[in-house]
């Protein structure tokens, strides 16, 4: 419609116009010609009409009708021309055209899809069954492999959904392995704390919120032979033993105190399934959930009854004596402390009594350790004996004892048990299927009148047993003030004996040791003295006890055989001779750890050869038959010191020793000396003497000589050597060496 229009409506408008009625119908017949058009219907103004063609009804039309307008100076409207078009071919070609194009398109729409598909299965189908393939067999043991897709990296597909879903599911992948590291973690402290739980030293028992149990360790069971079968959904209390009162109202404090303070911690008697009682020591805590509430109770524990023990041991030697049995100096006088106070609130009297074993320090140096260990067990016993229930009898240490009698009726009952005391002490000892006789010295003193306290009141006590020793042992004594003075005199002694040392206060004095048959000097026997600012020259008697009491005998004595070594050293050098120095060595210094020591340091500051050495030891000593005592006499006799046994025949002579020990030389003791002349009993035993010692190959010195008949006795004797007033006085080391230059000549 739109051809015609442009192509032939132009001309049709201009042949109307003109009235060319030929060539209008050869335009006509022009237009009617085209393709599908079947009519032409041309209207003529006013009142004309030319039809051409015919119109079938029975096919499908289309008409359009097209003005005929002529342009001059106006415009003229001629007519109109209606123009009818058959479909039929439109439809058949428009059938036909769609066919092919469907068809086209079809073939074309498929092989594009196949190309898409190939397309998309190359670049995504096969990615994504991948990826589904991997997630499909994800799992924990194939998280060690990341996913990956094949193909190239590009800067197109770096950012595209495949990559982003990529990364996702790799993401993933490390969250889980950091999810499970996490919890493989989580799971091994969880592991290792209840490995650590059920492996515990300490019993552990986890009770719910009732205070039911719930959970008890292996070492609970063992230590207490509970299975956990049996104890589970009961109360901690229900298998301690015995449920008592004082155990229910136990449980009941500590659940009060463990629910308000957070924690109980203590000792609880427990019972185990064999009925055994047992100490505990348990820490109870609540276990308390993330807002703070208890939802559980940690009960942990220890056996502590080994511990429970040693503490009752401990305590027990920290007041009772190991060896007796009785009260310990501590607890005696915690105990004369408390009997002070009661008196004073119903002012009643107070008797106090120091004891003191006589010469015991002899007996246990004589027959031994274990021997004295058995008098001071038996000796205990008998005091005791002589006592009434609320008296306490304490051992202070050594051979010392304490009786406290509280509740004395008068001062005179005191007296009357220290009589019975020293009635139990006449009966003789069995010491080594031995009989022996000890005694003891009682002081006593009395709460108000003799002290209102106990320090006081026991060196008092004290002052007096030494009063009673004095006055010839086996006494008791009652304390008047004038002992106060006495004991300070004492105290005084070992005060400033401390200090004589220091203030060069003692000194050594010589006393000449001769060949009995010539007068010739062979050595010099060493003896102490000390003379003090205030006090004057003080006998040895007096201050020697003393030093082995205190302890102070082990300087002193170092100083003495210092001195000593030295001095003889430089009269060896004067003289030329080779005398010898003898030393008296006390228990106390010779069983001290450092004696070998000291001898050793002494002979080698002084270069003094160590047969020129010669120590005396008391017979008590050697009668001390043990290890350490065989050591040191044998170290003694390696290095070539002399050994001398001094005051021999005075105490238990024991002449099976003489042959065990090294000794080199045997002294008389000066009380048999004395009197041999006068005596043929001493006679008698110091003419035994030397010839015994001489068949064991040991010299003979015989002390106090002080007259000529007791020197000839000692030479038809054939007695080795003498010491005495009759050849000189011990005299200090200036006036020695003047006597030792005028005997030099006598016997030259």
């Amino acid at each position: 419609m739109s051809v015609i229009e442009t192509s032939y409506m132009s001309s049709l408008s201009r042949s109307l116009w003109s009235l060319d009625q030929k060539l209008l119908n050869i335009q006509m017949q022009g237009i009617l010609n085209l393709p599908d058009i079947i009519q032409l219907k041309l209207n003529v103004y006013p009142d004309s009409e030319i039809i051409m063609g015919e119109l079938d009804p029975n096919i499908s039309i289309i008409s359009h009708t097209f003005p005929l307008i002529h342009e001059s100076e106006e415009v003229y409207t001629l007519g109109e021309l209606t123009i009818s078009a058959s479909m039929e071919d439109i439809y058949k070609n428009l059938k036909r055209k769609v066919f092919v194009i469907l068809t086209t398109q079809a073939l074309k729409t498929f092989f594009i899809s196949i190309l898409i598909l190939w397309i998309f299965q190359y670049l995504v189908t096969r990615h994504l069954g991948k990826i589904a393939e991997y997630a499909q067999n994800l799992n924990i043991n194939q998280l060690d492999k990341p996913l990956s897709l094949d193909r190239n990296e590009s800067k197109f597909n770096r950012s595209d959904e495949l990559s982003q879903v990529t990364n996702a599911i790799n993401s993933m992948r490390l969250t889980l392995i950091d999810d499970l590291e996490k919890q493989n973690k989580s799971a091994k402290e969880i592991r290792k704390l209840s490995l650590a739980i059920d492996q515990s030293p300490s019993s552990v028992l986890i009770c719910d919120r009732s205070w039911n149990i719930e959970y008890a360790n292996k070492k609970f069971t063992q230590l207490t032979g509970h299975a956990l079968k049996d104890i589970i959904s009961k109360h901690p209390k229900e298998i301690s033993g015995v449920i008592s009162s004082e155990h229910t109202q136990l449980w009941d404090n500590i659940q009060l105190q463990v629910e308000r303070v957070g924690v109980w911690q203590g000792e609880i008697h427990n019972s185990r399934n064999s009925g055994e009682r047992y100490w505990e020591q348990s820490i109870i805590t609540p276990i308390k959930d993330d807002e703070g509430k208890a939802i559980h109770y940690l009960i942990l524990g220890e056996d502590i009854s080994i511990r429970k023990r040693y503490e009752q041991q401990l305590l027990r030697q920290a007041n009772y004596d190991i060896l007796t049995g009785l009260p310990n100096r501590m607890l005696a006088l915690d105990r004369l402390k408390l009997a002070l106070a009661q008196a004073r609130r119903d002012d009643q009297l107070v008797g106090l009594m120091f004891l003191d074993l006589d010469n015991f320090k002899h007996i246990n140096d004589t027959m031994g350790h274990d021997n004295g260990d058995s008098l001071l067990i038996e000796a205990s016993r008998r005091i005791s004996s002589c006592l009434r229930g609320t008296s306490t009898v304490a051992r202070l240490g050594g051979d010392e004892f304490l009786v406290i009698l509280p509740s004395l009726a008068n001062p005179e009952a005191s007296e009357q048990v220290a009589e019975r005391i020293l009635q139990t002490f006449e009966p003789p000892f069995m010491l080594a299927n031995q009989e022996v006789f000890v005694s003891t010295s009682i002081g006593i003193a009395i709460y108000p009148s003799d002290s209102d306290n106990s320090t006081t009141l026991l060196q008092h006590a004290d002052a007096a047993m030494y009063e009673a020793k004095d006055k010839g042992k086996s006494a008791y004594q009652r304390f008047s003030p004038e002992m106060s003075q006495d004991s300070h005199e004492r105290l005084q002694i070992e005060s400033r004996l401390r200090r004589a040392l220091e203030l060069n206060e003692l000194k050594l004095y010589y006393q000449p040791i001769v060949e009995a048959g010539t007068g010739r000097l062979v050595g010099a026997e060493a003896l102490i003295r000390w003379n003090n600012r205030a006090m004057g020259l003080v006998s040895p008697d007096k201050f020697i006890p003393l030093a082995e009491e205190t302890g102070l005998i082990i300087p002193i004595g170092e100083w003495v055989l210092k001195t000593a070594c030295e001095d003889i050293k430089q009269w060896q050098k004067n003289t030329g001779l080779g005398l010898t120095i003898a030393v008296n060595v006390s228990p106390r210094q010779f069983r001290d750890a450092g004696f070998t020591n000291t001898i050793d340091k002494v002979l080698e500051d002084s270069k003094l050869d160590p047969q020129y050495l010669e120590l005396e030891i008391t017979e008590r000593l050697i009668l001390d038959n043990s290890i350490e005592t065989s050591g040191i006499f044998k170290h003694l006799d390696d290095k070539g010191v002399k050994l001398s046994i001094d005051d021999f025949g005075t105490g238990y002579s024991a002449l099976g020793y003489l042959k065990s020990y090294p000794f080199d030389t045997l002294k008389i003791d000066k009380s048999f000396v004395q009197d041999v002349i006068e005596s043929s009993e001493d006679a008698a035993l110091v003419t035994a003497i030397i010839t015994m010692a001489h068949s064991l190959s040991l010299k003979v010195i015989a002390e106090g000589v002080e007259e000529a008949p007791q020197l000839d006795f000692l030479n038809q004797h054939n007695c080795d050597f003498a010491q005495g007033y009759y050849f000189n006085r011990p005299v200090p080391a200036e006036e020695f060496s003047l006597w030792m230059s005028d005997n030099l000549k006598a016997t030259a």
